[in-house]
């Protein structure tokens, strides 16, 4: 229960009132200057509690009980129905039903329709693992901004302009089982570059007793490029590509993504991108090797290669 913040009373001290006058004897006035209320208010406790007991001394709400031009609830179904039927906007159904755009918004809002998103069921999340380390490995890539200084997003000032230093792309790995992530930042994202490190983290994989299997990739050009490819069939491994507009199917990377730029590339204002680079191997280092896992039961990922050699 939620009391007002300027209430001179509360169940207790009501309780204490009602006591005072109808088993102590006190009279009304002296126990209204004890409380510090108005004799008024004494009445209104005391009639309260003849009526309901002391559940009348609770505080009630302060919505009305009846709302006498409330929108009939025909109306207020045939609002109901242009929305789910034929996905109309407040705006059109208020010029449909000839009513004011504030009613029909606030019965789409009492039935919970004031979002077109609410029409339908969000779709169930599907989660899985692979059982074993390098079952699986994502794949994917980060755009990064070059700086030889602390830019505007740390100083806030912007008077200091100065050129673009390009990008650098930050490719990343990681093992569906274990997450255990392998990643390196590189100028670009063409295909041989793409191969190139895709090689490089296999024979990093493999110095860990991890053999990879198959890889899942976005359809990025350098993904789906012959030298890519070639170099999925060079190693024996599997190529998968996710559906297109279906970022999810690659969530792990997209995940690992958003902690590497958190923790590593927007943690603390880098004087220079060179620098910044040079804080990957001791931050990736730590992801897994100490730093707790949310689905890894809080272990960090090298806990899973442990177990399961």
């Amino acid at each position: 229960m939620n009391l007002h913040p300027n209430a001179k009373t509360t169940p207790y001290t009501r309780e204490q009132i009602v006591k005072r006058v109808l088993r102590l004897g006190w009279a009304v006035s002296d126990v209204a200057q004890a409380a510090a209320v108005s004799e008024r208010t004494v009445y209104r406790w005391m009639a309260r509690y003849r009526a309901e007991g002391l559940e009348g001394l609770r505080d009630r709400s302060c919505r009305a009980r009846h709302i006498a031009r409330r929108t009939p609830e025909g109306r207020a179904a045939r609002i109901e129905r242009l929305r789910r039927r034929h996905r109309l906007t407040g705006a059109q159904i208020a010029v449909r039903l000839r009513m004011p755009r504030s009613t029909v918004a606030a019965v789409l809002k009492r039935r919970g329709l004031e979002r077109l998103s609410r029409l339908e069921p969000r779709p169930p999340v599907v989660r899985y693992e692979r059982e074993r380390p390098g079952e699986l490995l994502h794949l994917d890539t980060k755009k990064l901004g070059r700086f030889r200084r602390v830019g505007h997003r740390i100083t806030g000032d912007r008077r200091r302009a100065h050129r673009r230093g390009g990008w650098e792309f930050a490719h990343v790995c990681i093992d569906d089982h274990s997450r255990l992530a392998y990643v390196e930042v590189l100028p670009d994202e063409r295909a041989a570059t793409a191969a190139a490190f895709l090689k490089r983290a296999h024979r990093w994989y493999r110095r860990r007793g991890i053999h990879t299997e198959r890889i899942l990739t976005d359809n990025g050009g350098c993904y789906v490029s012959h030298a890519f490819h070639e170099a999925c069939t060079e190693l024996g491994v599997a190529h998968r590509r996710t559906r297109p507009y279906r970022p999810q199917t690659n969530g792990k990377a997209e995940r690992f993504i958003q902690t590497l730029l958190r923790e590593w590339a927007y943690n603390r204002p880098y004087r220079t991108s060179n620098q910044r680079t040079k804080q990957l191997t001791p931050w990736l280092r730590y992801y897994n090797q100490q730093r707790p896992h949310g689905a890894l039961a809080g272990l960090p990922p090298q806990s899973r290669i442990r177990r399961s050699q």
